[in-house]
């Protein structure tokens, strides 16, 4: 999502209580410049000169100030319309000026806030301005050569009172305009700010909802993951030392008590795993559950004794020099060891030799598991096995090979960078 910029971002239009505050401010500021009109027709202060008759100054009255009704809904109308106005009206020498000047003010402040089109708002306030303070132009100009004699008989300052008069009139003006130009585009300028904010909070929003998905997700593919590789493998070796223990059993009761006491083992130890598995998922943090830290890869020579009890000459080489691995990459290769022995006593038949090797390298660390056997599963299959051993490698950046080899038999092997290894260490 783009955040909308200033020049073409648009503000939404005035909402109903807006408009209802518009009617009922509009109403209120004609009433009171009519009541402002009649106070100074009351006091006979007609600056501008000799007023009209009275109904055609209620009319300007009227009509400077009850426009703002219109102001947010319509804002480029009625700035022309207050504007044309209140340049008649002082031409017509109408005596209200106060509540006209304001009505002004909140024409130009509206148009700046709440104008759709932000260039043509921005022109129009600039032609409006300049229109005003030329027509100030005009009436100093028209209104010098009728000022009395004596209507500077006290000034005393060091400017001539005529020019301090008119820069006295510029700079009001100029500070009012200014003001008006000023607070209308901060206006419009906090509200754009808002939606942004508003954009970027339901942004944050929906991230945090996806990042909440991505991450039930994620905690399911483990516990998946885990449950599969804890249960396949030791019911596996069960279901070998039990199909072993019913062919033995009436000729010989030795071997099946043998066999029967590996199930029991192996049950025990399925158990223990199970329970150490779900102790480290309610832990959540990482800390070692109930039953202790999780399985690694000092562990991989039981993997190998429990595939020797199912009837394999299972045999584990270590080659080079052993060094502390972090964790959770310790735990994978011995989850890669353990799935793969466990998808030989499966898939496969007719196997013979089984074979386990850990390589410690300048640069990686190594599990190879090789047999001798038929698998009876095609190379390239995505069972469940295989996608968990290939999610747990690439997790440590790492790669794995799985297939048949050359002479016979099947293969996995995975490598785990020791550098990736010796940072998460760190």
């Amino acid at each position: 999502m783009t955040t909308a910029t200033a020049d073409n971002w648009r503000r939404p239009g005035p909402a109903p209580e807006h408009l209802r505050l518009d009617l009922y401010g509009g109403l209120a500021v004609t009433v009171l410049a009519l009541l402002s009109l009649t106070l100074t027709h009351s006091t006979g202060a007609f600056l501008l000169g000799p007023p009209p008759s009275w109904p055609e100054q209620v009319l300007w009255t009227v009509a400077v100030t009850l426009p703002l009704i219109w102001r947010r809904r319509f804002p480029a109308t009625t700035t022309v319309v207050v504007s044309a106005f209140f340049i008649a009206a002082q031409a017509r020498s109408a005596p209200e000026t106060q509540l006209s000047s304001w009505s002004l003010f909140a024409a130009l402040y509206s148009l700046g806030a709440w104008g759709p089109d932000r260039r043509l708002a921005r022109r129009l306030r600039v032609g409006v301005i300049a229109t005003m303070f030329a027509w100030l132009g005009v009436y100093y100009a028209v209104s010098v050569g009728s000022i009395p004699p004596d209507a500077f008989a006290r000034a005393a300052g060091p400017v001539p009172p005529v020019l301090a008069a008119i820069v006295t009139g510029v700079l009001v003006n100029g500070l009012f305009f200014g003001f008006a130009y000023f607070f209308g585009q901060t206006a419009w300028l906090a509200a754009r700010r808002q939606h942004e904010l508003a954009e970027r909070a339901e942004e944050l929003r929906r991230s945090q909802a996806d990042a909440r998905g991505r991450a039930v997700i994620g905690e399911r593919v483990r516990i998946a993951r885990e449950l599969h590789d804890v249960v396949a493998h030791h019911v596996s070796v069960m279901g070998v030392q039990a199909s072993a223990a019913r062919r033995v059993f009436d000729r010989d009761q030795a071997k099946a008590r043998t066999a029967l006491t590996a199930i029991e083992e192996t049950a025990r130890t399925a158990v223990d795993e199970l329970r150490r598995m779900l102790g480290v998922l309610r832990a959540g943090d990482g800390a070692p559950g109930p039953g202790g830290p999780p399985a690694g890869i000092d562990e991989v020579a039981a993997v190998v004794e429990r595939a020797r009890d199912a009837g394999l000459r299972a045999t584990l080489g270590v080659y080079g020099d052993a060094i502390p691995l972090p964790e959770s990459v310790s735990q994978a290769a011995y989850r890669v060891v353990q799935e793969a022995v466990t998808n030989v006593l499966k898939h496969a038949t007719g196997v013979g030799a089984l074979d386990v090797r850990i390589r410690y390298l300048a640069r990686e660390v190594e599990v190879d598991v090789t047999d001798d056997g038929r698998s009876t599963h095609p190379a390239n299959a995505d069972g469940l096995g295989l996608v968990g051993m290939r999610e747990r490698v690439a997790t440590h950046g790492g790669a794995l090979e799985a297939g048949p080899r050359a002479g016979g038999g099947w293969r996995v092997r995975a490598r785990f960078p020791l550098a990736v290894a010796l940072t998460e260490a760190a």
